[in-house]
């Protein structure tokens, strides 16, 4: 074996999943209920996911006055135009199934007075389909049930390098506390979640820096809708806050809580029949403006009609005491920020990619389900079907030959996070124009290093995630440059409207030089 590193272990699987949430659980969990060895490498603990701090529930088809038509219809206006209507169905086709499949592990889901499952509404949602846990930690409970699956995961692993060969994957190179290692396997899957640390504020976990972005592109993998970055419009503001914010759900609006200014105006009046229930590209501009307009950091969110605000809201409830405010009698101070990656590695509905043996599910992917704009809820419900399906997809690899025999060098462009975080803040929020984007693409060409993502840095956990977060910051400005038009959550304040010729998707790949560029999926 040729390598610039020392191995330090070595082991053999069918399957490799890469990320420990709800849709890289779900899939070692399918893939090893027939017969596959599966190793899943989580980069964080067992909670340092983003499926752990998900609030509002999971979007899944009522038993009554609701359809499969219904939701279709909801999430592809939500997506404003760029949804695979087929992909979109066959997955909400599938979520009551995933949702069974969850309980049977045993999740256990909120009650109503009734004894079934209670079901709230959310923004752009035509009715009450979201079912939910622990009032508003049903994110928290979905990653308890697979936790307690008692799948193996090697935690505290992050994966630098997937290694592929005439016939695809081969294995990855990975880092843990034993040292570097590599695993020889036919199958890899991609679940890592999003790309919330571009941003100086997210509601993402600390480990959400684009690693399955970069694993996919140098991978010979495609990428597309990178350019809809999806900002929660009510995250809990505070003076000086950075980093991961706590969310205030969407199920308070749904539940009667409204939006006003500093002013006491109400924010969303006249600018969508849905109000604050609007979709969140809708109600993220709206703030955006009216805050822009009066000069002010925050709106509020009005909760205080809401009955019994701790009981239905307890996570939302300690995190606005721990900033000193009490939702049953203050006005909830909340601004937009970074929250979900609407585009990824595109994949079909079964989590394949055009890489042989590469796989992706979860946010990290592309299915066509969220088009420019993801209706609220839907991420875990992807989760959840194609998570299920890519790991019985995956089993079409046992089989192939798989020896990771030399391990490529990869040296990879690198700027240092607080740039990016500065530079993409500053100029791909929100909204965005050509004069923005074009400089933050500028800068990062300007003071960008190249280094081996595997050995020569420091830190080389942190250096695999800023080479990442560095890629996938030029992939994103790259596509939100060449989208000359308002889509969904991109709003070009340059390109107001939306263009018919523009209703598609722009997948990036990598040149034969290693740097992104628009490329038709042929």
């Amino acid at each position: 074996m040729t390598t610039r590193v020392s191995i330090d272990w070595e082991a053999e699987a069918d399957l490799v999943v890469i990320g420990g949430g709800v849709a890289g659980l779900t899939a070692a969990r399918t893939a090893s209920l027939r017969g596959l060895r599966v190793l899943t490498l989580s980069k964080g603990g067992p909670t340092d996911t983003s499926t752990q701090y998900a609030q509002g529930g999971i979007a899944v088809v009522a038993p009554h006055g609701d359809s499969v038509e219904s939701h279709v219809h909801d999430t592809v206006e939500a997506g404003v135009g760029l949804c695979d209507v087929d992909a979109v169905r066959s997955i909400v086709e599938g979520g009551q199934d995933a949702v069974a499949a969850l309980t049977d592990l045993g999740a256990v889901f909120d009650l109503g007075r009734d004894g079934q499952i209670s079901r709230t509404r959310e923004g752009g949602h035509s009715t009450r389909r979201i079912i939910h846990a622990g009032g508003d930690a049903t994110g928290a409970e979905v990653q308890r049930a697979l936790n307690e699956a008692g799948l193996p995961v090697l935690f505290g692993a992050a994966v630098g390098e997937i290694v592929t060969g005439p016939n695809g994957v081969r294995g990855v190179v990975a880092l843990s506390d034993r040292g570097f290692g590599v695993v020889h396997a036919p199958a890899v899957l991609l679940a890592t979640g999003g790309l919330g640390q571009l941003y100086a504020l997210s509601t993402n976990p600390p480990g959400a820096t684009a690693d399955g972005i970069a694993l996919g592109l140098w991978a010979g993998a495609a990428v597309a809708d990178l350019e809809f970055v999806q900002f929660h419009p009510t995250v809990l503001y505070t003076p000086g806050g950075i980093g991961r914010r706590p969310l205030i759900s969407e199920a308070v609006r749904g539940e009667g809580a409204t939006l006003v200014d500093t002013e006491g105006n109400a924010v969303t009046e006249g600018v969508h029949p849905r109000g604050d229930l609007a979709p969140r590209d809708v109600v993220s501009r709206a703030i955006a403006a009216r805050m822009r307009a009066l000069g002010t950091e925050h709106v509020y969110l009005d909760a205080r009609s809401i009955d019994g605000f701790p009981q239905r809201f307890p996570t939302i409830t300690a995190s606005c005491l721990a900033a000193g405010i009490d939702p049953r009698t203050d006005l909830i101070p909340v601004a937009p920020a970074a929250h979900y990656q609407c585009g990824g590695v595109v994949t079909d509905t079964h989590g394949r990619t055009a890489v042989p043996g590469l796989y992706a599910a979860g946010e990290v992917a592309r299915t066509g389900l969220h088009g420019a704009n993801r209706l609220a809820s839907n991420s875990l419900l992807e989760g959840l079907v194609v998570g299920e399906r890519a790991g019985a997809a995956a089993a079409e690899r046992l089989g192939e030959r798989a020896r990771v025999s030399e391990i490529p060098t990869r040296v990879a462009d690198y700027v240092d996070r607080d740039v990016v975080q500065h530079l993409m803040t500053t100029h791909a929020s929100v909204v965005r124009d050509r004069a923005g984007l074009a400089e933050a693409l500028k800068r990062l060409d300007d003071v960008v290093t190249n280094r081996d993502t595997l050995a020569a840095a420091t830190h080389p956990i942190a250096g695999i995630e800023d080479a990442a977060l560095t890629l996938a910051a030029r992939a994103l400005l790259l596509a939100a440059l060449a989208r000359t038009e308002s889509r969904g959550c991109h709003t070009r304040s340059d390109h107001p409207d939306a263009l018919p010729e523009l209703r598609h998707s722009l997948p990036i790949r990598l040149n034969g030089d290693g740097v992104p560029e628009y490329a038709p999926i042929p």
